[in-house]
C-alpha cells in the first residue's frame, strides 16, 4: 500500500479536475491510501466523489486572494499553491505522512514537498505546459510571465515522474521544455465507467424536457473563450440552409459547462453566448445550463443524439470519450487530443474549425440518424478497448509502484 497526496489548486469541475479525481479512485481501487490537498474546494461546485466521503479533501491557503484589482492570476495562483505546500510539508507531514505527491498544473510546490518529513517521492501530470495557457501580451506582459515560464521549466524538471494526457502534449512539453532531457510518460485520461452503467436517472432528474423526437446536438465545456464555444452556435446558423423545415424543426442545441460567478470570464463569456444566439435569431433553438451535476450531465449525454467539441488544439479533451462510450458520435476540430480519440467518418467527425464544416457533419446525422447510430456503437467499442478505466489504473498503479521500488533500490546500493 502507497500513501499518496494529490495536490490541485482548485478542486472545481472540469477536465483537469476529472482526471485527478479519476487518478485518486483508480489508485484508491488498488488499495492504496489517498487524500487531497487543495487551495480551494466549493461543497456546491465539485465532483460528487470529493464531498461524499469517497475522497478526503483539505483546504489550505483560501483565505489567500486569486487575483489583484482583476489582474495577476497566476501569481496569485503560484502563491497559494506554494503556501500550501509549505503548511503541509512543514506543519502536516509528520502526522500525515506520504510516499508520493501526485500534483498537477501548477509545479513550484515540487521542491517545497522534498522538505515533508517522510521525504515522498514526486509525480507531476502535466495537462498542458501552463505557460503556453497564457495569452500572449505587450513587453509588459512578457517581462510579467519570464520568470513564471522560467520557474515552470526548473520546477517540473524536478519531479521524479512526469505523466501526459497525450502524445499531442508530449510533443508540446518537450518543445517547450527544452531544458529538461526526461521524456515524459503518456497516461490518456479514462472514465470511471462504473458510474455511467450504474446510475439511473429519475424523471425528476430531467434537467430539460425536450419532444420525443428532438434531434439534440450537445455542447460540454466550460464557458471560457478559448473553449470556441461561439463556433456551435454560428455552425447551428449554417445547418439550417442544409435541412428542410420539418428537419431543421427537431433540432435543438444544448450548451453546458462549468460556471463560476466569481471567475469575470464565465460570467462574461456566457451572457456573450446568450446575445449572439438572439443576434443570430437561433435562440428558441439553443438552451445554455451553469454547472449541471454529474447526473445532469449524465442525463444530457444520454438523451443527445450527437455531441459538439469545439475547442482547437485541446490538450486531450475528456469530453468526446464520455460522448462516445455512450454510444454518440463526437464532432470536434482536427486539432490536438481528439484525433488520438476520435477516427473520423467512424466514430465521429474531424473537422476543419469552421461552421459551414461542422454543418456538413451535423446535416449527416441529422438526415440519417441509422449512420448516426452505427457511428455510435462503434465509439463506445473504441473507449471499451483503448480508454478503460481498467487499463488507466493498471498503468497509473504500475507508474506509482516503480517510482517506490526505484527509490528503496537506490536506498539499497
Amino acid at each position: 500500500m502507497v500513501r499518496i497526496l494529490f495536490v490541485h489548486p482548485d478542486l472545481g469541475i472540469g477536465g483537469a479536475e476529472r482526471l485527478v479525481v479519476d487518478a485518486a479512485l483508480a489508485l484508491q481501487s488498488k488499495g492504496h491510501t489517498v487524500r487531497f490537498l487543495t487551495n480551494h474546494h466549493d461543497p456546491d461546485h465539485c465532483f460528487d466523489e470529493t464531498k461524499d466521503g469517497r475522497l478526503q479533501v483539505m483546504t489550505v491557503g483560501d483565505w489567500l486572494p486569486r487575483d489583484i484589482f482583476g489582474k495577476f492570476y497566476a501569481v496569485c495562483a503560484y502563491i497559494r499553491m506554494v503556501y500550501a505546500a509549505f503548511y503541509y510539508s512543514l506543519f502536516l507531514s509528520k502526522k500525515e505522512p506520504v510516499d508520493v505527491v501526485f500534483c498537477d498544473i501548477i509545479s513550484l510546490g515540487i521542491p517545497i514537498f522534498r522538505l515533508a518529513r517522510s521525504n515522498p517521492k514526486i509525480l507531476f501530470y502535466c495537462h498542458y505546459p501552463d505557460q503556453l495557457l497564457s495569452k500572449p501580451g505587450n513587453l509588459l506582459k512578457q517581462c510579467y510571465r519570464m520568470p513564471l515560464n522560467y520557474l515552470e521549466e526548473i520546477t517540473t524538471a524536478q519531479a521524479d515522474g512526469i505523466l501526459v494526457n497525450s502524445k499531442f502534449t508530449s510533443r508540446v512539453f518537450k518543445e517547450t521544455f527544452k531544458r529538461i532531457s526526461t521524456d515524459p510518460d503518456v497516461l490518456y485520461p479514462s472514465l470511471n465507467t462504473r458510474f455511467f452503467d450504474e446510475t439511473t436517472i429519475t424523471e425528476s432528474e430531467q434537467v430539460i424536457k425536450l419532444p420525443k423526437d428532438a434531434f439534440v446536438f450537445l455542447s460540454i465545456n466550460r464557458y471560457e473563450r478559448k473553449k470556441n464555444l461561439p463556433l456551435a452556435l454560428h455552425a447551428l446558423k449554417v445547418l439550417q440552409e442544409k435541412l428542410s423545415t420539418m428537419e431543421w424543426n427537431k433540432v435543438c442545441l444544448i450548451m453546458a459547462g462549468g460556471y463560476d460567478d466569481r471567475v469575470l470570464e464565465n460570467v462574461e463569456h456566457y451572457d456573450e453566448l446568450e446575445e449572439l444566439a438572439e443576434d443570430m435569431q437561433i435562440r428558441p433553438k439553443v438552451r445554455l445550463l451553469k454547472s449541471p451535476t454529474d447526473r445532469q450531465k449524465l442525463y444530457l449525454l444520454q438523451r443527445a443524439q450527437a455531441l459538439i467539441y469545439t475547442p482547437e488544439f485541446e490538450h486531450f479533451g475528456i469530453v468526446p470519450l464520455e460522448g462516445m462510450y455512450l454510444s454518440k458520435p463526437v464532432i470536434a476540430a482536427n486539432s490536438g487530443g481528439p484525433m488520438e480519440t476520435i477516427i473520423h467518418e467512424q466514430t465521429g467527425f474531424l473537422c476543419e474549425p469552421l461552421p459551414s464544416e461542422f454543418a456538413i457533419a451535423m446535416a449527416r446525422l441529422v438526415k440519417d440518424e441509422r449512420f448516426c447510430e452505427r457511428m455510435g456503437d462503434m465509439g463506445r467499442k473504441r473507449v471499451q478497448q483503448r480508454f478503460s478505466f481498467e487499463a488507466f489504473s493498471s498503468k497509473l498503479d504500475n507508474v506509482v509502484t516503480e517510482l517506490i521500488q526505484n527509490d528503496a533500490e537506490k536506498k539499497y546500493k
